[in-house]
C-alpha cells in the first residue's frame, strides 16, 4: 500500500462554513477503517476547532495553528512546535489598534491587518512571516507552516510524507500539499492551489475529499500515478524516436512497480540500479538493499549491516529501517550455501515494517535467483498480495521463483543479450512477448512494460550513477564465490582438488601447495 495517511485542512476542505457534514465524517470511518492513519492540519486555535468539530478522536494526530501545535486526540497531550509570541510584538500590535487573538503559538487577525502587522515586524525586528488562508491572516516564526506540523506528525507516527496523501483549499495550504507524495486541491480551492496541485477533485469541499477517500480505498490512488511525476523515478530516457512512450522519461513508482534488472555479469545491470537508488537518495526514498556478494557496499550516505566477517543483525535491521535511512544488508558472512534461508527468515520483518510504516520504498534484492530460487514459494504471512516497491536484479531471470516474477511489471534487460533475457523471463512468466532486434551500448538498456497491452521493449539510456563503485571488489578478495566461479588448485596429475573461494584464499594454498603444483 502505497498511501497510509491522509492528512486533510479543515476549513474549506473538510468544513463548509465550519461543519463537517455526515457524509464525510462516514468516508473518514472508512477510511480509518482500513488501517490508515488521519492527519488534520488545520489554522484554527484548537479550542476552537473542538468547539466546531464534534468527533476530533477521528484523527491521529491533530496540526493546529497553521502548523505551531501538534496534538494527539487520544492522549490529548499537547507539543508546542514552536515559541510562544513575543510579548513586545503583541503590546506594539496593540498600540496599533490590530484586532488580533493569541493562540499557543499563533497571532491571528483578518485582512487587511496584514499592513500593520509587516509594519510591527519591522520595527520589533523579530524573525516572523506572516501567512494567509483567504480573509485570515496568520503570524508564526519564519519556517513554521503546515510541512513542517505534518512532518512533526507523521514521525511521531513513524509514517513518511512519501506515504502521505494531502488534501487543501487555500493559500496556507501550499506548503503542506507539496510536500506530501500527493497534493490534492478541492473543487473550491483557490486557482493558484489548484494549478500545483498533482489532483483537482471533481466534488466540493467535504464532497471532494468523499471522493479522495472513495478512490483510495478503491486502487490506492494508483489511476493517479501518472499525474504524480515529482514522486516517481526515473529509469532512463528514450534513445531516438519513434512511438508512444519514447517520447519522454521512463518511470516508476515507489512502493508501486515491481522491478526485474537482467543482464550478464558486467553488463551494466548493477550499474543501472545504482543510477536508481542514487536517485532514491537525492528525492529522499527509503530502500533496504540484500547484496549477497558486496557488489553495493560503497553506495552513499547507507547504513551497512553485516559484512565479510560478520552476519547482519535481524533486531539492527528492524531497528534502522524504522528510522528513515537507507541500509545495505549484506550476506557474505553468511555461508553461501545458507544465503536463501538467511533471506528468507530476513524477509517476513522487512513486509511487516514495510506494511507498518510504508518502508522501505524499495526493497532491492541482489542476486535474485540464488535467493529467491524457482523452488521457492512463501508462506502466506511473508509476503502482501501486492510484492510493489522491489527490484529483483540478476543474471538468470528463468531461476527466479515464478511466485515472484508474477508481480513483476517492469522489466530492464542489459548488454548484447538483452533481448534474450527479456525472453527467458516472458517464458517464465508466462507472458506473451515479441523480442526487439536491437542490441543496448554501454549504458542502455531495454525497457518493458510486461503487464501493458500492446507493450514492446524499447531502447533507453539509463541514468548513471555519480558515485563509482567498486564493484566485486570485496567479494572476491574476501568473500565466498560459488563453485563455479572459484579456483581449483588440481596438481600436475591431477590428483589435488583444492578449491580457493576468494583471492585470500588463493594466497595462502599457493603458498601451500608443491613447487610441481
Amino acid at each position: 500500500m502505497r498511501y497510509l495517511a491522509l492528512a486533510t485542512d479543515y476549513d474549506g476542505t473538510l468544513a463548509k462554513d465550519g461543519r463537517v457534514h455526515e457524509d464525510t465524517i462516514e468516508a473518514l470511518e472508512r477510511l480509518k477503517a482500513s488501517g490508515r492513519k488521519l492527519v488534520m492540519v488545520t489554522g484554527r486555535h484548537l479550542p476552537d476547532l473542538q468547539r466546531v468539530f464534534p468527533k476530533p478522536e477521528l484523527f491521529d494526530r491533530i496540526v493546529a495553528e497553521n502548523g505551531a501545535l501538534l496534538y494527539d486526540p487520544a492522549s490529548r497531550e499537547e507539543k508546542a512546535l514552536s515559541e510562544a509570541p513575543n510579548q513586545e510584538f503583541l503590546k506594539a500590535l496593540r498600540a496599533e489598534r490590530v484586532n488580533f487573538d493569541v493562540g499557543r503559538c499563533i497571532v491571528a487577525s483578518w485582512t487587511p491587518a496584514e499592513i500593520a502587522i509587516l509594519e510591527v515586524i519591522k520595527k520589533t525586528g523579530l524573525d516572523y512571516q506572516v501567512i494567509f488562508n483567504k480573509g485570515a491572516v496568520m503570524v508564526l516564526p519564519s519556517g513554521v507552516n503546515k510541512a513542517t506540523g505534518l512532518s512533526a506528525a507523521l514521525e511521531q507516527l513513524q509514517l513518511s510524507l512519501h506515504n502521505t496523501v494531502a488534501i487543501g483549499d487555500a493559500e496556507n495550504d501550499h506548503s503542506f500539499l507539496s510536500a506530501s507524495e500527493c497534493g490534492v486541491a478541492v473543487a473550491n480551492a483557490l486557482p493558484a492551489l489548484k494549478e500545483k496541485a498533482d489532483v483537482v477533485t471533481g466534488g466540493h469541499h467535504g464532497a471532494g475529499v468523499v471522493e479522495l477517500i472513495g478512490q483510495l480505498l478503491s486502487d490506492d490512488l494508483s489511476s493517479y500515478d501518472d499525474r504524480v511525476l515529482r514522486s516517481s523515478l526515473t529509469i532512463g530516457v528514450p534513445c531516438g524516436t519513434g512511438s508512444g512512450r519514447d517520447r519522454g522519461e521512463v518511470r516508476i513508482a515507489p512502493n508501486r512497480n515491481s522491478v526485474l534488472v537482467a543482464g550478464a555479469s558486467a553488463s551494466g545491470k548493477s550499474s543501472a540500479v545504482a543510477g536508481i537508488l542514487e536517485e532514491c537518495e537525492e528525492h529522499g526514498y527509503q530502500f533496504c538493499l540484500i547484496d549477497p556478494e558486496g557488489d553495493f557496499e560503497a553506495l552513499p550516505n547507507t547504513m551497512a549491516v553485516g559484512s565479510p566477517a560478520e552476519q547482519p543483525d535481524a533486531r539492527l535491521i528492524g531497528k534502522a529501517l524504522e528510522s528513515t535511512q537507507s541500509l545495505v544488508v549484506n550476506l557474505m558472512g553468511v555461508p553461501l550455501p545458507e544465503r536463501p534461508g538467511a533471506f528468507a527468515a530476513l524477509l517476513p520483518r522487512i513486509l511487516e515494517i514495510r506494511a507498518k510504516t510504508g518502508r522501505p520504498h524499495w526493497l532491492v534484492i541482489d542476486e535474485a535467483h540464488h535467493l529467491l530460487p524457482t523452488t521457492w514459494s512463501p508462506a502466506s504471512s511473508a509476503i502482501p498480495q501486492e510484492f510493489g516497491g522491489t527490484i529483483l536484479i540478476t543474471v538468470h531471470p528463468e531461476h527466479i521463483s515464478p511466485a515472484a516474477l508474477a508481480f513483476v511489471d517492469v522489466a530492464i534487460a542489459t548488454g548484447k543479450n538483452a533481448g534474450e533475457a527479456l525472453e527467458e523471463f516472458s517464458q517464465a512468466a508466462q507472458i506473451s512477448f515479441v523480442r526487439a532486434n536491437v542490441e543496448p551500448e554501454p549504458g542502455q538498456a531495454l525497457a518493458w512494460f510486461p503487464r501493458q497491452s500492446a507493450a514492446s521493449p524499447m531502447l533507453i539510456q539509463t541514468r548513471r550513477a555519480k558515485a563509482e563503485r567498486r564493484r566485486h571488489k570485496r567479494n572476491y578478495a574476501q568473500g565466498e564465490l560459488s563453485p563455479e566461479q572459484s579456483f581449483y588448485f588440481r596438481g600436475a596429475e591431477g590428483k589435488l582438488n583444492l578449491r580457493a573461494q576468494n583471492l585470500m584464499t588463493f594466497l595462502q594454498l599457493g603458498e601451500g601447495v608443491d613447487d610441481e603444483t
